[in-house]
């Protein structure tokens, strides 16, 4: 697999050397999690609280975490990463079906990429985001935490208590499920990788409507070399066409479609015309 292989529209930029990244699994591990001398230690198994019904918690995700994000995350995004918004238009018309909830899919290219995805649908209040464990005993506990982070178990009993909170925030009025189906972070990366099942198991599931969102790049130009890193890119994040889940075909079928339609979409909002990964990958 080499992403040479990568054939884009004219004007797509691509900001880092393809030869950075790995050309065999696209699910491979390349942002290391540090973790500080005194950290978290959490067990990811039916012990932990997947739903936090405590005060402190409650606390720190509506007040504080509502505050940080918004005052200071939110600004850096649009300062720092040159954060601009395009195609909520394609919500319209939607309005019912998402304010019974909805699962956003997005690829993984940078570190508050998440909180971009809520910036992009904010008409959605709530947000849950399963992630990897280990980042929750790492550095930046307090932030993925708070902001909807969800770790995904290591457990069988873990993932029942996983499930059940998941269930329960679904219900929530105009809650997004945002998960990233290339489940880990290349940052920078142009192409859009294989697709792993979670999130579109979930549509089908809670019979929600799957979100398409890519970020794209633009070169760094203007007023944002004042707040970022000269070489970094400018992001873009596109919100597609939302897609049901039809419940009289098998979860199977349905998953299979959900994600080749996603993948689909993204790479058109990407601007991709032949991209070196399938669709679906395992």
């Amino acid at each position: 697999m080499e992403y040479g292989n990568l054939k884009t529209a004219e004007g797509v930029y691509i900001p880092k050397d393809p030869k950075s990244y790995p050309t065999d699994d696209p699910h491979k591990h390349l942002v290391v999690v540090k973790k500080p001398k005194k950290s978290k230690d959490f067990k990811f198994d039916d012990s932990y609280p997947y739903r936090d019904r405590s005060f402190n918690y409650w606390l720190h995700r509506n007040i504080i975490g509502w505050l940080f994000l918004h005052i200071i995350v939110y600004i850096a995004n649009r300062l720092k990463h040159g954060l601009k918004i395009e195609g909520r238009k394609n919500l319209k018309g939607w309005e019912k079906e998402l304010g019974k909830g909805a699962i956003a899919v997005c690829n993984h290219v940078y570190q508050f990429d998440a909180v971009a995805v809520k910036q992009a649908l904010s008409p959605l209040k709530h947000i849950w985001i399963p992630m990897y464990a280990r980042h929750f005993n790492g550095g930046q506990y307090w932030f993925v935490r708070y902001v909807g982070g969800v770790p995904v178990p290591e457990t069988m009993s873990g993932l029942r208590k996983f499930d059940e909170a998941f269930d329960y925030y679904h219900n929530e009025k105009k809650a997004l499920i945002l998960v990233f189906p290339e489940e880990v972070r290349w940052d920078q990366y142009v192409p859009i990788r294989p697709f792993k099942k979670g999130a579109f198991t979930m549509a089908y599931k809670y019979d929600a409507p799957v979100v398409p969102c890519v970020l794209t790049y633009r070169e760094r130009k203007g007023i944002y070399k004042l707040f970022g890193k000269k070489d970094a890119p400018c992001f873009t994040i596109h919100v597609g066409t939302p897609i049901m889940p039809d419940r009289s075909h098998t979860r199977k079928e349905e998953v299979d479609r959900l994600r080749v339609e996603s993948h689909r979409q993204m790479e058109q909002m990407a601007g991709i015309e032949e991209n070196p990964w399938p669709a679906i990958g395992e």
